[in-house]
């Protein structure tokens, strides 16, 4: 067994070890990374060869984190991992964004990434682990790869940037990115802030690369020490000739469409194909069946080169805007009647249909993984059918871009919801057209959703998503605004930059070529930020700020704070006050401890049903005070006297002595039965037993005092308790004696 390790050391002291040889040794590369009690396998496969036809990279990443990591047991029946979860899909997404550009552009046979996450203690945290393991997987194969790459988080805490920073000390962060790099180039970026600067952005990039470099020296000695060579391959079969005549033939034409300034997406690209169908023509269907998959292979080539050399060279974009120019806006609020918010943003041919929901804390989203658990009041999802761009296919289950997109949308919009809105919020996205970046038209039709509702956000966001276009390693270079589909895909970069009037709230970056300097990343953000302004002053025309009040048909949430010894009280053995009280009332009630007190929320839809649940609340949690008058209902009949329960949940003993001024000789005499109703007075709480000193008869008027009366009209109305006796009963207890109490004079 060839075990060969090697050992990253970071900043702090902290150290990362990556080892090879030990497991997974007939994948064609596994590596244990490991940084404290966090270790991760990474294992990558890929075919021999390729599917015929095949004119891509067919990469799938896997990311996976085991309950057994942290000592846990799964939730649900089966009690084992199942599907993926949200988090776990997002983490594969930042992997795969940043291997899948470093790939030969030839190399075509199916690939796939697992990392799976073995031990954990929850204070490193894997995610940032798990582009480094992937890497080195690759780096100790025989796959061929333009890397090695490396990914870390960099936090900003007090100031001060933190690169793979803990779990607790991400909490204290105001900006959270991950960034994926090779030794030379940004490939990857992807996070969310506090509405912080350009300068501050790029600062944490450049704090990010400088950390990668050495993690990208140490996966090159690492392959230099297992020393596999990479494999040979051919998964491409092309004819130069073919590819020369195709360029000849078709450029022209495909360059004059391209500076055509064609606006409708559908009537460029019907333009596009008929060039290319026009230079098949000339070929027979025996032929074609051999030269149909190359001609469209090199026409893309052609197309993508055309649409390229109008912009650097005329500065013509397909749609004719200049590069800084925005597609037209318009937008709609309060257009769904049933919604609590909704909103239209129709940006060029992108558009977003957006709707807010507003519910309770039975609606939060339930966190169950293995390392994070907890409860979401935010939540924003993002759905894509597939005739928002005019294609006739089914709509299945959710995807793994619509995750990623929806995630970013969230990202942007969450931190500019106060942190104590009691409402749980649920904002949907529905494309209803695209071309070209529906993650940011989500973020504007969520904010101006989210204002209709009269969710009183922080301040409206707005975002943008910039393109490149560059030749000669970014020595020649466009920066556009607002890209169009075709832009993402025939150019260099996806850059999407949200943020208020002062400053960045989330961003995702990716990058297709080598050689992007920071000072073409300063250019892309200083642009968005011109852009994001323009946009944020088009929404504001729609809806200026949110609406002072909620829609009538929304719940209204009123909140109480519940005393810690209360709480028990207000919940009911096996939950039968509080279920009591919604029943009665409509409405709907949940309370969380916090700190050293509970919260009690209590949502309906009208005042009416608050205001009922609200007093039975106040009514238990309420303190009994001395002199105050009570109206109690009997609980018992006892021979010494009445239990009355004079406030909720709260009962005591009224003697048969407090009942009326008149001397009572037997119980019955005094005409009371259980559910009966009678007034009282606490006259005393007895500071040692907490009992309650109750009387009626002080309620009442007093008959004239008998003739040589010697005790006092005081003596007799204030008279304190008794000395206990052996055989009596305990005031307010049922489990004594049946002695009925001393005889008053």
């Amino acid at each position: 067994m060839n075990v060969v390790t090697k050992t990253i050391t970071l900043g702090d002291g902290r150290t990362i070890t990556i080892e090879t040889g030990k497991l997974a040794k007939q994948a064609d590369g596994a590596v244990m990374v490991r940084m404290g009690k966090t270790m991760l396998l990474a294992t990558v496969c890929s075919a021999q060869d390729a599917v015929p036809g095949t004119d891509f990279m067919p990469l799938t990443v896997e990311y996976k984190e085991k309950f057994a990591s942290a000592g846990r047991f799964p939730g649900g029946f089966t009690r084992r991992e199942g599907r993926a979860s949200d988090a776990e899909i997002l983490t594969a997404r930042l992997v795969d964004r940043a291997l899948r550009p470093l790939f030969p552009d030839d190399y075509h046979a199916e690939t796939f990434v697992n990392v799976t996450l073995y031990s954990a203690d929850g204070v490193d945290m894997p995610d940032a682990l798990a582009g480094l393991a992937a890497s080195a997987a690759i780096a100790v194969s025989d796959v061929p790869f333009h890397g090695p790459i490396s990914e870390v988080r960099v936090a900003r805490i007090d100031g001060e940037y933190v690169v793979d920073p803990t779990f607790a000390q991400l909490e204290k962060a105001d900006l959270d990115i991950m960034v994926a790099a090779t030794i030379d180039n940004i490939m990857m970026v992807e996070g969310e802030m506090n509405e912080v600067s350009e300068a501050d952005l790029l600062q944490a990039m450049r704090v990010a690369h400088e950390a990668i470099k050495d993690h990208c020296r140490v996966q090159l000695e690492l392959a230099e020490a297992v020393g596999k060579t990479k494999r040979v391959y051919c998964h491409e079969e092309n004819d130069e000739d073919l590819r020369k005549d195709v360029h000849d033939k078709t450029y022209a034409k495909t360059y004059e469409l391209a500076k055509s300034c064609n606006t409708d997406k559908h009537s460029r690209e019907a333009n596009f194909k008929a060039v290319r169908e026009e230079y098949k023509a000339q070929f027979t269907e025996e032929e074609l069946e051999t030269k149909a998959a190359l001609i469209d292979r090199y026409y893309h080539d052609v197309e993508k080169e055309a649409m390229r050399r109008a912009i650097l060279d005329e500065g013509i974009r397909l749609d004719g805007r200049k590069t800084t120019e925005i597609r037209p806006i318009w937008s709609e609020v309060d257009y769904l009647p049933g919604p609590h918010g909704s909103s239209i943003f129709t940006r060029g041919e992108t558009q977003s249909l957006c709707t807010v929901t507003l519910g309770t804390k039975q609606d939060e989203k339930i966190i169950d993984e293995a390392l994070v658990q907890g409860t979401d009041r935010f939540l924003l999802h993002y759905n894509f059918p597939p005739f928002s761009t005019g294609e006739a296919k089914a709509q299945r289950g959710v995807g793994r871009r619509e995750i990623g997109h929806g995630n970013l949308a969230c990202r942007a919009l969450k931190k500019m919801v106060p942190a104590d809105y009691p409402y749980c919020i649920r904002v949907v996205s529905d494309i209803l057209e695209s071309n070209g970046s529906s993650s940011m038209a989500t973020v504007c039709a969520g904010t101006l959703a989210l204002m209709d509702a009269g969710v009183p956000i922080k301040k409206p966001v707005s975002g943008i998503a910039m393109g490149l276009i560059s030749e000669n390693k970014g020595t020649n270079y466009a920066v556009l605004s607002d890209i169009l589909g075709d832009e993402d895909h025939l150019g260099d970069m996806d850059f999407k930059v949200t943020g208020t009037k002062d400053g960045i709230t989330a961003t995702q970056m990716d990058i297709k070529v080598d050689g992007l300097s920071f000072e073409i990343l300063e250019k892309a953000l200083n642009q968005a930020r011109e852009g994001r302004l323009y946009i944020l002053g088009k929404i504001q025309e729609t809806l200026a700020a949110p609406r002072p009040d909620l829609k009538p048909h929304a719940p209204r949430i009123v909140t109480i704070d519940v005393p810690k010894d209360m709480i028990g009280a207000v919940i009911g053995p096996g939950g039968k006050v509080i279920q009591g009280i919604q029943a009665e009332t409509g409405a709907t009630i949940s309370i969380t401890e916090v700190d050293d007190k509970g919260i009690a929320e209590v949502a309906a839809c009208n005042k009416e049903s608050i205001d009922a649940a609200v007093a039975k609340i106040k009514a238990i949690i309420a303190v009994p005070e001395v002199g105050e008058v009570y109206d109690s209902v009997v609980t018992s009949v006892m021979p010494y006297g009445l239990f009355v329960e004079f406030m909720p949940n709260r009962e005591g003993l009224l003697h048969i002595s407090e009942i009326s001024w008149n001397r009572i000789e037997n119980i019955e005499d005094a005409g009371f039965k259980e559910g009966d109703r009678v007034q009282v007075k606490l006259l005393e709480i007895d500071p040692k037993t907490g009992k309650f000193r109750l009387s009626h008869k002080v309620l009442t008027e007093r008959p004239p005092r008998p003739e040589g009366e010697q005790v006092s009209d005081e003596q007799r109305e204030r008279r304190p308790f008794r000395p206990r006796r052996e055989g009596d009963r305990e005031n307010g207890n049922r489990n004594g004696g049946n002695h009925r109490g001393p005889r008053r004079n």
